[in-house]
């Protein structure tokens, strides 16, 4: 069994996950943790809760979704860092987009390896799908579990709304296409956990999303 926390850092309200299972393994994926106490909150938990981390995971590179790579890799040197290659530009624009923003960060580190719909991610015995959903920037990614029927989508599905497609690569119309393909293709029960705001499911999000659903 997969347990899932969820914290909500920095000032754009971003989740991040920590994924982990009975052998106390461990995946963080979108490390935003930006003040000092939100570093530590995640730290802290980590440490309390006896987890090895094992990866790094991002869905995408977007400043909200790496602040807290460097804090981790510095804590966990041996833990590799991995997205989509498509995302490096986004991830190497991070510091100088963060400053127009008022809130400067560092310097991201360089990817261990990349990762697409080819590779394969497993926490435990549980492989994780991987699904390729651009359209919020270039390279973003959707982790599926399908044993334990969720999905973390990132910045492409919310409930009842959707991604921004006004930054640099995105795309309004890769987007949609992206969700109806790739996301509303897995069973309407699987629970959505997205980069912003709460827990949905795919057939809730079928049927009111007002972006992509039925109504739309």
């Amino acid at each position: 069994m997969i347990r899932i926390h969820t914290f909500t850092f920095n000032p754009f309200q971003e989740n991040t996950y920590v994924l982990y299972n009975e052998q106390k393994h461990c995946i963080i994926v979108d490390a935003g943790c930006y003040f000092e106490e939100e570093k530590n909150q995640l730290f802290n938990f980590i440490q309390q809760n006896n987890l090895q981390p094992i990866l790094l995971l991002n869905t995408h590179a977007h400043l909200d979704h790496v602040f807290g790579l460097k804090f981790l890799k510095e804590k966990f040197p041996n833990v590799p860092f991995t997205l989509h290659e498509r995302e490096l530009p986004v991830l190497h624009s991070a510091p100088v987009v963060s400053a127009k923003y008022g809130v400067p960060c560092d310097v991201p580190p360089t990817p261990d390896y990349f990762i697409d719909e080819k590779s394969e991610v497993k926490l435990g015995d549980e492989k994780i799908k991987i699904l390729f959903t651009p359209g919020h920037s270039p390279g973003s990614l959707s982790f599926y579990f399908e044993e334990e029927k969720f999905v973390l989508s990132g910045d492409a599905l919310f409930q009842q709304s959707i991604g921004r497609t006004d930054l640099p690569g995105g795309d309004f119309s890769t987007l949609v296409q992206s969700i109806h393909d790739k996301l509303f293709s897995l069973p309407d029960e699987t629970q959505v956990y997205s980069g912003h705001g709460s827990v949905t499911t795919i057939g809730e999000e079928k049927n009111f999303n007002p972006f992509v659903g039925k109504n739309a």
